[in-house]
């Protein structure tokens, strides 16, 4: 698409704050206005649409899309995407570690076991680490626990835990991002342990690669739209 407008900038709303391209309100693609809480997520969002070139990248713009998937999507699915959330902690990523090699269960627990730890001093709960391959049972009230958890955030957080857990394969790394733990590099790396040290062993091919640098993309952008959303977990 051919860039149509001249400068982007937000407005004032009741409740909130708008997205505008030369004056006029930008709309979602379910022609819905985009508007956000926040005057910091808005003059983010109005950033990507400035930055654009003589065509615009949409794919580029990942604030405008996660804006756009909360005002289409998360807020008549609230319930649905706190349940997608939290469900992963039932098979969380940092759960499930090696016993070799050495060095990839060095790099486990390294990572791993202090956010198994945060999250117990955070949360109060506890998670069951294995070492097996097959699914470790996680108890009721970590589950329930997690559940709580997610549900305190607003539609528009949801929409950046949801975002960095999927990416990540952890509600434990999505959280510990929402809470500033840790941020959004350092989830895409603790999320592809495993991953990187095949890497390092065996190479890697370009679909790996670029692979891997959208899901960089996509964490960080989560990361960024939880701190401009102003949560803090």
């Amino acid at each position: 698409m051919k860039r149509f407008y001249k400068t982007a900038g937000v407005s004032a709303t009741e409740g909130g704050y708008a997205v505008e391209l030369d004056g006029r309100p930008v709309k979602t693609p379910a022609k819905k206005f985009l508007g956000v809480p926040g005057q910091a997520l808005a003059a983010a969002i109005a950033a990507e649409w400035d930055a654009q070139g003589d065509d615009i990248d949409a794919h580029s713009m990942r604030l405008t899309r996660l804006a756009n998937s909360v005002i289409d999507r998360v807020v008549e699915h609230r319930d649905s995407v706190i349940d997608e959330i939290a469900g992963y902690a039932e098979t969380d990523l940092v759960c499930y570690r090696a016993t070799e090699p050495a060095e990839l269960a060095r790099r486990q627990e390294e990572g791993w076991a202090p956010l198994v730890s945060w999250i117990r001093e955070r949360h109060n709960v506890d998670f069951e680490v294995t070492t097996s391959l097959l699914p470790v049972a996680q108890g009721k009230n970590c589950i329930e626990t997690i559940r709580s958890a997610v549900a305190d955030f607003d539609v528009f957080a949801l929409a950046g835990l949801h975002l960095v857990t999927v990416c990540s394969g952890s509600v434990v790394i999505g959280l510990a991002v929402a809470a500033a733990r840790i941020d959004g590099p350092a989830a895409w790396e603790l999320s592809l342990i495993d991953e990187t040290y095949q890497i390092e062993e065996w190479g890697e091919d370009p679909e790996a690669t670029k692979r891997r640098a959208g899901l960089l993309d996509d964490i960080v952008a989560g990361a960024a739209f939880l701190q401009l959303c102003g949560t803090t977990g």
